[in-house]
């Protein structure tokens, strides 16, 4: 019978070497983690993602204490508390992606909307991604303003799969692995194409946002 941790701890660490290998992450910036069950195993603190050893993740009980492996990420308790505010994540990916940063540096489009709807795929893969504004990395405060986040936007409808932290990049998640990453990757290419563009191309009009609700159940 297979291990759901060993699992995990596998997953993760190819989602990081991945990540490295793409450009995504550099040095030891960003961190990873799964909930298992009642318990998580995150990235090691100050960890470099693409280098990553599956028996130094962190193991940390439904408490909070930890088990196993490398002293815990700094951003765990906002795991934490992502996990509990939407049963359905199941994998956390945050990275400090060029141009995600970048576009904090350079003003976002909307405080509530850090990107325009561009592009159908961005609709329909991402959704609404609010600001959550600076705090020092790893300050337990970002974690009650990203679960208001969730909250506000689960009571509107238009549940989100990200939030971006200003200076500091995403925080995405997702039932898993692959649904993670994909919105990280939609997520990071649209901010790319929005700075490419200078921020000039006309967002997708109402009717054709109606259009992906009606037809793709787009969250948007």
């Amino acid at each position: 019978m297979s291990d759901p941790v060993e699992e995990a701890r596998c997953e993760i660490v190819r989602v990081g070497t991945s990540l490295f290998a793409r450009g995504y992450v550099h040095a030891s910036a960003g961190n990873i983690s799964a909930r298992i069950g009642d318990s998580h195993l995150i990235t090691p603190t100050d960890a470099a993602l693409g280098f990553l050893e599956p028996g130094r993740l962190a193991l940390v009980d439904a408490e909070g204490e930890q088990l196993t492996g490398d002293r815990a990420s700094k951003t765990l308790t906002l795991h934490r508390r992502v996990y509990a505010a939407d049963p359905t994540a199941r994998f956390i990916v945050h990275t400090h992606s060029t141009h995600l940063v970048g576009l904090t540096l350079g003003g976002v489009w909307r405080a509530d909307d850090v990107l325009p709807p561009l592009t159908p795929y961005y609709v329909m893969k991402v959704g609404h991604v609010p600001l959550v504004p600076y705090h020092r990395p790893g300050d337990p405060r970002v974690a009650d303003l990203v679960t208001a986040r969730i909250a506000e936007r689960a009571a509107r409808g238009t549940p989100i799969r990200a939030v971006l932290l200003d200076r500091l990049g995403p925080v995405v998640w997702g039932p898993d692995a692959a649904s993670a990453l994909a919105v990280l990757e939609e997520l990071e290419e649209t901010a790319r194409l929005w700075l490419l563009t200078e921020r000039r191309p006309t967002p997708l009009a109402e009717p054709e946002l109606a259009e992906l609700r009606s037809v793709f159940g787009a969250r948007w």
